[in-house]
């Protein structure tokens, strides 16, 4: 049986409470950060240089965080998040917008690497969100009511850019709306391809296909799976069954019987949800964010959390990963 904590942190009032999520994780983080040899990582001036340049509302945070690790050179490289070892994950994810709109996503990825925090920040904005390199996100949602997830794009390519999740906290701390996201998205470079989905108060929602070293690409599409417009890699989208899940999930979208609840469902049974956790490929929660009530509920299979912005309470659970769900729910 696999088990895993799931912390809710609230970091907003007290920074020494994101030092401690420091803390706790940099061992693991450096071990990864450096296992090609620092020579490999972009060093700290370059780094600066291009989160100044990228993300210029973001500097004065990234100073104060490194300043509370202590300045280290190692530690300030790895938390600009500039050109990252490659990393990769699965996921699926839709923005439901016919009745109380809501961005659901299942985030798949080896329980070895998982923070297992949602973590509650107010930075530039408040934000909500599980937690990445420390300071980026997976997925999250802010005070306005954006939305924010993320998926891996299917590319083998990588090119000078930023990890991901430092760009869905960009993302949730800069921008109010989906269409004020998609501009501010539209060029930032990344190491790796990768998709967000974007959902807002209004029920506007957009997927950006991150392209490294190329530009990245605007769809109105509400759904996001393992690939972008073609695919590009075939081995790995046959084993990730990217193309049968966003199939599904683009029907699910189109179907007029299709419900709230009937969508949730499909995320919690294969293909949708994933079992092979011994390949860092399999699902470690459900996030449903709720941009109207500014609230988050994480799903598994017999257990929940709901979180408010406004109402968010610290809190611990322990979380039993389902290794044998069966297909029994009908598409």
């Amino acid at each position: 049986m696999l088990f895993i904590p799931i912390h809710s942190i609230d970091a907003s009032k007290d920074d020494a409470k994101w030092l401690y999520l420091f803390e706790k994780t940099w061992p693991a983080y450096k071990k990864w950060f450096t296992q090609e040899g620092l020579t490999q990582r972009a060093g700290y001036l370059t780094s600066l240089s291009a989160l100044e340049k990228t993300f210029p509302e973001l500097v004065d945070t990234f100073h104060r965080l490194t300043k509370l690790t202590g300045n280290g050179d190692v530690a300030s490289r790895f938390l600009s998040m500039y050109c990252p070892p490659p990393y990769m994950s699965g996921c699926s994810q839709v923005a439901w917008t016919r009745t109380n709109p809501f961005l659901i996503r299942n985030y798949d990825y080896s329980p070895s690497y998982f923070e297992g925090v949602l973590l509650k920040t107010n930075w530039l904005k408040q934000v909500v969100g599980m937690s990445d390199c420390n300071w980026g996100l997976l997925d999250g949602i802010n005070e306005d009511g954006l939305c924010a997830s993320l998926t891996f794009g299917g590319r083998k390519i990588i090119s000078p850019g930023f990890g991901i999740p430092l760009i869905v906290r960009y993302c949730l701390e800069t921008c109010s709306t989906t269409a004020e996201a998609v501009e501010k998205l539209r060029y930032i470079p990344v190491h790796m391809a990768y998709n967000i989905t974007l959902l807002d108060v209004h029920g506007s929602y957009a997927t950006i296909y991150f392209v490294p070293g190329q530009e990245n690409q605007v769809t109105y599409q509400p759904v996001g799976t393992n690939h972008q417009e073609e695919i590009t890699w075939a081995d790995y989208a046959t084993m990730t069954q990217t193309v049968e899940r966003r199939n599904i999930l683009e029907f699910a979208v189109m179907n007029p019987y299709e419900t709230q609840d009937s969508l949730i469902q499909r995320f919690l049974h294969p293909p949708l949800f994933n079992t092979a956790y011994e390949k860092a490929f399999g699902t470690l929660f459900t996030a449903i964010y709720h941009p109207e009530d500014r609230a988050i509920q994480l799903l598994w299979h017999g257990k929940s959390l709901y979180q408010e912005i406004d109402q968010f309470t610290e809190q611990k659970v322990h979380v039993q990963l389902k290794t044998n769900v069966n297909r029994k729910f009908t598409y």
